[in-house]
């Protein structure tokens, strides 16, 4: 068994293996080779009425890939205000510290074949998202990106869009002057583009034609006064307020999870779906997190001008019918099938290379049957 942390992930994983594997785990799950569950998180209170413990899982599977992985996270989670944005914030352990990590098993013989830290494979597949929801909708002339956020994802975000288009500039807006500066200096230099930071966020949508959201915020950022004609919008945090969600002409998502064998009444469009301990001595103090919960679990964006990944690569469905339309993308709940495919690929890589460190596969095996 493997054990490959996020420098050995780094070393192996580039973008456009992100794509390639992302893509062809959609399409077997649209020809049901593949499954997965929805984002399940478990909630419980701690002594602190402010922060709220988030164990969350996804899952799932490929029948052609030959792997399954559940990926899982231990969070403390809260929010704070910074410069007038309301951010939701987590950590594991102490701030600055996180534990996330994907088991990766063997379809064929159930063996667990690696685990994985899942930090810069997280990155790399929402920027990966992002990507195949420009390559089918944004229009093909689309050269200018307008970024909110200078963080990881902000970074992945950028180098997927610039596969899948020809990018000339970005201009990013964040809070942070410092940080913006930075994101624009590195990435300029790593994708070879203008990467240009603005003092204010009305800025970002000036001659952009396409809208990225890469923030932590619990509140819509994405304005639809500002978007105009032909734009393409995607985001991970910092969503669309009431206005740009009016404005949004079609509206793409890449899946939905299976619903369980036998009820198909719970095939759920929600990105996640929350187990919450709320003792009855003290109801309201969880309230918050409930609220949370709801507010970044948007399921299905523009619900009835929606089309599905599947539909389009059938031909059964149009995405962007005319330059004018803003269109937007999305996932949906199909968080297990990247991690699986994602994940697989890695471990082959660090196979052929010779990367990771290998642990005895007998550590996790037993001779007491469960």
């Amino acid at each position: 068994m493997l054990l490959l942390n996020n420098e050995d992930v780094k070393r192996l994983l580039t973008m456009e293996v992100t794509l390639e594997a992302l893509e062809e785990a959609y399409q077997q799950l649209a020809r049901g080779e593949a499954v997965c569950r929805p984002r399940m998180d478990i909630q419980i209170p701690t002594k602190d009425p402010n922060k709220v413990y988030v164990w969350g899982t996804m899952d799932g599977g490929s029948s052609v890939s030959g792997y399954c992985a559940i990926r899982m996270k231990s969070d403390i989670v809260y929010e704070q205000e910074y410069a007038g944005v309301r951010t939701r914030e987590k950590y594991c352990v102490k701030p600055g510290l996180f534990c996330g990590l994907i088991l990766l098993l063997a379809v064929e013989n159930g063996e667990p074949l690696a685990l994985l830290n899942d930090g810069y494979l997280q990155h790399m597949r929402v920027g990966g998202d992002a990507g195949i929801g420009v390559k089918y909708m944004a229009r093909e002339d689309s050269r200018v990106i307008g970024m909110f956020g200078s963080g990881g994802m902000a970074r992945t975000y950028a180098e997927a869009i610039c596969l899948v288009r020809k990018i000339e500039r970005i201009q990013v807006f964040s809070p942070t002057q410092a940080h913006r500066e930075e994101y624009s200096r590195e990435m300029s230099h790593k994708l070879g583009l203008e990467v240009v930071p603005v003092d204010h966020p009305e800025e970002v949508y000036a001659g952009a034609d396409l809208i990225a959201g890469c923030t932590d915020s619990n509140l819509p950022l994405i304005q639809g006064k500002w978007l105009r004609p032909g734009m393409h919008i995607v985001y991970v945090g910092g969503g669309l307020d009431e206005a740009g969600l009016r404005r949004v002409d079609v509206s793409l998502k890449l899946g939905t999870a299976q619903a369980p064998a036998g009820h198909p009444e719970l095939r759920l469009p929600d990105l996640s779906l929350a187990y919450v301990a709320l003792p009855q001595s003290e109801p309201r103090r969880h309230q918050r997190s409930l609220q949370q919960s709801r507010e970044r679990n948007h399921g299905v964006i523009a619900e009835d001008r929606v089309v599905y990944l599947e539909d389009l690569l059938a031909g059964r469905a149009q995405g962007r019918r005319s330059p004018r339309d803003i269109t937007y993308s999305a996932r949906g709940n199909i968080q297990g099938a990247q991690f699986f495919s994602v994940a697989g690929k890695v471990y082959e890589l660090a196979k052929a290379q010779g990367l990771g460190r290998e642990i005895p596969t007998e550590w996790f095996l037993q001779d007491i049957r469960d």
